[in-house]
């Protein structure tokens, strides 16, 4: 009987050694592959010879924090590339009018003919009030980004928002004779969304039509909420279009802009549950947005 406890229990201690060593294993392989995951631009994971049920458990957890960190980095690193090509981008786009503006500010010394200072200070006007533009655009981001307001939601029908920001764009539609097609469910349409935030998207959407439309305007909303601006952009390419809410993006025939618009767009539509995106089929662009 004494023998076969003492055996029971060697068996149990070189079991539990054998379980040790082969944790200790399992560790140094976790610890080696965890630093060469952290230096390394890799997606490959950490993986154990091990088949304890702990230590997978405790790699597969890890593996999951190695990611989340990826996709911080790769979204710190898109933000710093951004970051200089929108420096570079603003300063051209300010540098221009303002170097045209010293530049008719010295012909004016140069003139005292009143009908080409007249001239000339309109020429001002307008570069002054492109440069305006640029920076409230920008102003405008920095206080969306940072506007802790946009969290406060209440049901807003999308029928009549939608109904009124066209309304109020009629005018500058019809100016660039552009009569828009609405397709507008009668069913109402109610989201719990911040109604500034729907307000501000819609308005940007239809300005970027103003702006690039190839002279029509599609607009429909359907019973499921989901909501399209369709319009002719024949110069713009696939790859462009998956760019168009990248930040400070902007198309060359859209340099009057520092590309925030439709960025904005996306920032307050996916801040409100949604979705949004641009598809480009037969040189037409659509804009979608599910609420």
């Amino acid at each position: 009987m004494l023998y076969a406890v003492i055996g029971v229990l060697a068996a149990a201690l070189v079991f539990c050694a054998v379980k040790i060593v082969l944790l200790k294993k399992s560790a140094r392989e976790i610890r080696s592959q965890f630093a060469q995951k952290l230096h390394e631009d890799t997606n490959t994971q950490i993986d154990i010879t091990s088949a304890d049920r702990d230590m997978r458990a405790l790699a597969e957890d890890i593996n999951k924090q190695l990611t989340k960190l990826r996709k911080e980095y790769l979204k710190n690193h898109q933000g710093n590339v951004e970051l200089k090509n929108a420096i570079t981008n603003i300063s051209h786009d300010l540098r221009t009018p303002l170097t045209a503006i010293y530049g008719y500010l010295d012909m004016i010394k140069k003139t005292d003919d009143k009908e080409t200072v007249r001239k000339y200070l309109q020429i001002i006007k307008e570069r002054a009030e492109l440069m305006k533009q640029l920076t409230e655009e920008l102003f405008r981001y920095s206080v969306i980004l940072t506007d802790e307001s946009l969290a406060q939601t209440s049901e807003v029908c999308v029928n009549r928002m939608l109904e009124e920001c066209l309304a109020g764009f009629y005018p500058a539609l019809t100016g660039r004779g552009i009569t828009p097609q609405v397709d507008i469910t009668d069913k109402k349409v109610i989201r719990n969304v911040n109604e500034g935030a729907l307000e501000r998207v819609f308005a940007n959407i239809v300005n970027n039509a103003v702006k690039y439309s190839g002279g029509d305007l599609a607009v429909s909303l359907d019973e499921r909420g989901v909501v399209r601006f369709t319009n002719t952009a024949s110069e713009l390419s696939q790859v462009q279009v998956q760019q168009l809410f990248d930040r400070f993006y902007t198309v060359e025939v859209g340099r009057n802009s520092t590309g925030l618009g439709l960025s904005i767009a996306r920032t307050l539509v996916e801040s409100m549950g949604g979705k949004i995106y641009a598809q480009l089929k037969e040189q037409r662009l659509t804009i979608t947005i599910e609420l």
